[in-house]
């Protein structure tokens, strides 16, 4: 017999940290590899963490509502894995001589190295939630308790970037309680402070309201996705300068190409062709030539561009709430791989079946608002990334034709596509040259092409 240890996986470069909101077996149950042992929430996707081994549950590290770190042991199974594969099983001294254990002891050093660099990595490199961004746990402990939201802005974190965790609110609020006179809260340096400090219109955007309810009102309370979704987007707007570009497409080819190839394509390749996949392959490209909007900033005098071309795709889940699924390296693929991708994470959102590693790396996103008839828009930019794109609905319009013979009236097919980016690091002759690459591509297309 011996023991392995199931970690919360990584979910992404910005999710650090998950909360337990269902456990699925109990202590004593007898587990099939790759069952599902928990369900995990974080402010990106609702999952659950499979086992990789099979054997019975003899341990659970925490409860439902624990806030888990990622990397940090969920739970203890015991397998009949033989103690000669222990790369990934967790064995006592009894069960193995003392040159195995002297092994598992190395490798167990060099995985912590290689997540003490990775995690120095990220925090010198990649744009971080600023300390505003709190679990549902510590959200629900400072509501109690009575912590105010700049009493937990000023505490100090130990979490992973600064993060506030279960231990420290508490820490706070036994202080708290000690010495109701005067609290003596561990305060961020003013260095640290400077970078959070909110100003008091942006206090009163996000305090409460009392909401007035009369008769015949429904009062609706917000899933916890939904109110993730709207810290998240809350702290976009207020980290990075929004600022947009719009331009008009003129597609008339692109919609006669698809017409004309649709119903070969769905024939040969089992899957329907939409707009979305010919958009996603544009964007793809135009990042290709313009590779500094596919960006994540610091904030401060840093900057990362992304070797990889990953692409959120906007999905509306059955609930009304939106999700970000990511297609990977999209410059990779070719017309046929990105309308399966497309097709494929399109159909799991829907039946809310994505994992978290779908949800995870995205470089930059699009999303099609189109599909609801809205002409553009002005999307908030996804963080850590540092740009968006928004699809407008295709329409026909009138629109003058110039020719050798002269200019005259015709029906075009037409579409605005609007892009946010962060002003910060991405200019307005960047942002609107990135559109009109993209513009350029779509209008160019060879209408006579084969598939």
């Amino acid at each position: 017999m011996s023991k392995f240890e199931l970690k919360l996986p990584k979910m992404g470069e910005s999710v650090a940290e998950a909360t337990i909101t269902s456990w699925l077996k109990e202590v004593g149950d007898f587990i099939e590899l790759d069952d599902s042992i928990v369900e995990i929430a974080t402010d990106k996707v609702d999952s659950d963490v499979p086992c990789d081994v099979s054997g019975v549950l003899i341990e659970k590290k925490y409860q439902e509502g624990d806030v888990v770190k990622v990397g940090e042991v969920l739970a203890v199974i015991e397998t009949n894995t033989d103690a000669a594969d222990a790369t990934l099983v967790s064995v006592s001294k009894e069960e193995v001589d003392a040159d195995v254990e002297e092994a598992v002891a190395t490798v167990e050093a060099e995985v912590n190295d290689v997540i003490t660099q990775v995690s120095t990595s990220v925090k010198n490199t990649i744009a971080n939630t600023d300390g505003n961004f709190y679990s549902p746990l510590v959200k629900k402990i400072a509501s109690t308790e009575g912590v105010s939201q700049t009493e937990l802005d000023a505490i100090v974190g130990t979490g992973l970037d600064g993060r506030v965790t279960k231990d420290d609110i508490l820490a706070y609020v036994a202080k708290k309680s000690k010495n109701t006179s005067k609290v003596e809260t561990p305060v961020k340096t003013s260095a640290e402070k400077s970078s959070k400090q909110v100003t008091a219109t942006e206090k009163a955007d996000v305090a409460p309201v009392n909401l007035e309810v009369n008769s015949g009102d429904e009062l609706i309370t917000l899933s916890r996705m939904g109110k993730m979704i709207s810290d998240h987007m809350v702290h976009s707007k207020r980290k990075a300068s929004h600022v947009q570009s719009f331009i008009e497409v003129d597609v008339t080819n692109v919609v006669k190409w698809r017409d004309k190839v649709k119903d070969e394509f769905l024939k040969r390749e089992g899957e329907k062709l939409t707009y979305t996949p010919i958009f996603m392959m544009a964007v793809a490209q135009a990042i290709k030539k313009y590779p500094l909007v596919n960006i994540t900033f610091d904030g401060v005098d840093k900057v990362v561009v992304k070797k990889s071309i990953n692409l959120g795709m906007a999905s509306a889940l059955p609930d009304g709430n939106l999700i970000v699924p990511v297609i990977k390296s999209a410059q990779n693929l070719n017309l046929v791989g990105m309308t399966k991708a497309v097709n494929d994470l399109a159909l799991r959102s829907k039946n809310n079946a994505l994992k978290p590693e779908d949800v995870k790396g995205g470089t930059y996103t699009v999303t099609n608002i189109g599909g609801f008839g809205s002409i553009f828009g002005t999307p908030i930019i996804n963080q850590p990334e540092s740009a968006i794109l928004a699809l407008g609905a295709i329409r026909k319009v009138p629109s003058v034709i110039e020719t050798p013979e002269g200019d005259f009236i015709g029906i075009r097919q037409k579409m605005y596509i609007s892009h946010s980016y962060d002003h910060r690091v991405i200019n307005g002759a960047l942002g609107g040259m990135f559109i009109k690459e993209i513009k350029d591509i779509l209008e160019a297309w060879n209408i006579n092409q084969a598939l």
